[in-house]
């Protein structure tokens, strides 16, 4: 089977393509969903972990948000409201592993912190300016 490669041919298809590539990525652009879209709200920009939310647990300065996926955990805590660079840390321990934590001074969170946590029970902390929360061993 031949194939018309004439130069009239060639510079058909280059038109094609100039007009179809710009077209077809403006359509991209438009159907595809972005952070800052509609239905975009105040926890969506700051969730970062992977996973469905399980447990939101808030204490006075703060909260400490679990996301869950099929294998691994993953943990954030958030201070309340705009505040300067500030002491957090978050805490996420499987069962029968050792614990892995992230903390310093951060302005409006600290972590993501994930662990593999497949058919284990996981404990979590999560602390700002001093004043945090912990739990027992959840998500079993």
């Amino acid at each position: 089977m031949a194939t018309d490669d004439t130069p009239t041919a060639r510079r058909g298809r280059r038109a094609t393509a100039r007009v179809l590539v710009p077209l077809l990525t403006a359509l991209a652009l438009l159907l595809l969903p972005f952070p800052g879209g509609p239905g975009a709200g105040a926890a969506d920009a700051a969730s970062v972990c992977q996973g469905r939310p399980t447990r939101t647990i808030a204490f006075p300065t703060g909260e400490l948000r679990l996301y869950r996926t099929r294998q691994y955990v993953c943990a954030v805590t958030v201070g309340r409201g705009p505040a300067a660079r500030r002491a957090m840390s978050v805490s996420l321990q499987p069962r029968g592993g050792r614990p892995a934590v992230k903390s310093g001074r951060f302005d409006r969170q600290a972590g993501p912190l994930t662990v593999h946590a497949l058919n284990r029970c996981v404990r979590a902390a999560g602390s700002v300016s001093g004043r945090g929360t912990s739990t027992g061993w959840i998500l079993c």
